[in-house]
């Protein structure tokens, strides 16, 4: 499918959509290639107030008794996203607390001839990373409804440092559940949430990791949702929470596309983000669904997908169900999940979120994978390079926009090139990981 045929398929946000607070890619019900309607009198999707599908994945495949606490949350997000009051109150914060706008930069240094590599700086929100706009968003919402206590997962500590600090400013209880191998490589943001005021609950089971954090979460979600709000940092689970951290997150491509228009005169040619569950990719890629712009999606190959030690289940998995929602997933021959690997435990999940799931499928973007060492090789050239030190799971995109450069140089492009990376988060949390890796 080309780009513009795509485009015309995946509406995008600065269109008008039927509801507020909908996905304008979403569906009322599973569609596309791949799908099988269900027989007569076989159950059907259940009526949900917004669309919870895209294409043939989405939905909500979790225990009939959680059903009413995602409606719940669903009627309060459509009701507080219509409400003048809350977006001002959202607006006012995004500004005064996280630092919103973040600004473009461009990488004189990185740069190759045609080709201009141009940074979104989500490293600079307060927090350290693009995980601020969603916890922000969700917590205001937990606030209203008048929930006392936030729990969360995270991997590389950037949404549970985001989800503590915003408990701090609300006056709200908070738990974090990390794995305990992350709990050790990643031991600033432990610290850090800590100080803020929040409970770091290490989870040995499984790998001990992203996947093992997220399970811990929702069983104590279900065993206390009257008072406990589940601040799910990616754009995964089941509806409505791809939903709600996309349009919390698309805050970061309603900026870019303004910004670039403002000082390059024209769009991107490119956006590239790097992909684990996908929350920042996707508030990267969803204002610019209608435009002529090439999307691209980076997962984490870790070792090699040859190897199976990666956390890339659009390039190298199928098609299946984890945490509530049917995406891609890594999955062995007898439909069990596959434990995941990457450097950036941001990345390390083995599943991806379901819009993804569907604009690669649609062609609409295109996702890629780099390896463990090529992310360390961009780390350090950006570092170098920029004076800017990004985290391990940006680093990822940087690689990929790297590689491009390269080629285009390599062939003799003259026509220039914007590339768009979003930097989704700062480098300091990874020093553990850079000193044992790097000479």
């Amino acid at each position: 499918m080309s780009t513009a045929d795509a485009a015309q398929s995946a509406p995008t946000a600065h269109n008008a959509t039927p509801l507020p607070g909908a996905a304008p890619t979403a569906g009322r019900a599973p569609t596309g290639p791949g799908y099988t309607a269900p027989a007569p009198g076989a159950d059907v999707p259940r009526h949900t107030l917004l669309p919870a599908f895209f294409g043939r994945f989405g939905g909500q495949e979790v225990p009939d008794f959680l059903l009413p606490a995602l409606d719940e949350l669903e009627a309060a997000y459509a009701e507080a996203v219509g409400d003048p009051s809350f977006l001002a109150e959202l607006e006012d914060l995004r500004g005064g607390y996280l630092g919103r706008p973040t600004p473009l930069h461009e990488c004189r240094g990185l740069s190759r001839p045609g080709t201009r590599i141009i940074l979104k700086r989500e490293d600079l929100v307060h927090g350290g990373a693009h995980k601020g706009n969603n916890a922000l968003g969700q917590a205001l919402l937990a606030k209203r409804m008048g929930k006392t206590r936030l729990i969360a997962e995270t991997g590389a500590g950037q949404h549970g440092t985001a989800t503590a600090m915003v408990a701090a400013l609300l006056g709200l209880e908070c738990t974090i559940y990390m794995g305990a191998h992350d709990v050790e490589r990643q031991r600033p943001n432990v610290e850090r949430m800590e100080l803020m005021g929040a409970r770091v609950v290490p989870v040995t089971t499984g790998s001990q990791g992203l996947k093992d954090a997220v399970d811990a979460a929702l069983t104590q979600w279900c065993e206390r949702l009257g008072s406990t709000a589940y601040i799910l940092g990616s754009a995964t689970g089941p509806h409505p929470f791809p939903t709600i951290v996309r349009y919390f997150q698309s805050v970061i491509s309603i900026e870019s596309r303004a910004q670039m228009l403002a000082r390059y005169g024209r769009l991107p040619d490119a956006v590239i983000a790097c992909v684990g569950g996908g929350s920042n990719a996707i508030g990267a890629f969803s204002e610019y669904l209608d435009d002529d712009v090439e999307l691209i999606g980076v997962e984490p190959a870790g070792k090699g997908l040859s190897t199976g030690l990666h956390g890339a289940p659009i390039c190298a998995g199928r098609t299946g169900v984890l945490h509530g929602t049917r995406s891609y997933v890594m999955l062995d021959d007898d439909g069990a999940v596959l434990p995941s690997h990457s450097i950036s435990a941001g990345l390390d999940y083995p599943s991806v979120g379901p819009e993804h799931a569907y604009l690669a499928d649609t062609g609409r973007a295109r996702y890629v994978a780099i390896t463990d060492d090529d992310a360390l090789s961009a780390f350090r050239e950006l570092s170098r390079g920029e004076g800017i030190i990004p985290a391990l799971e940006s680093s990822h995109a940087i690689a990929e926009a790297l590689r491009i450069a390269r080629e285009r140089e390599a062939s003799g492009w003259a026509e220039e090139m914007l590339l768009l990376v979003n930097l989704s988060g700062r480098g300091d949390k990874d020093m553990r990981e850079i000193r044992e890796r790097l000479p």
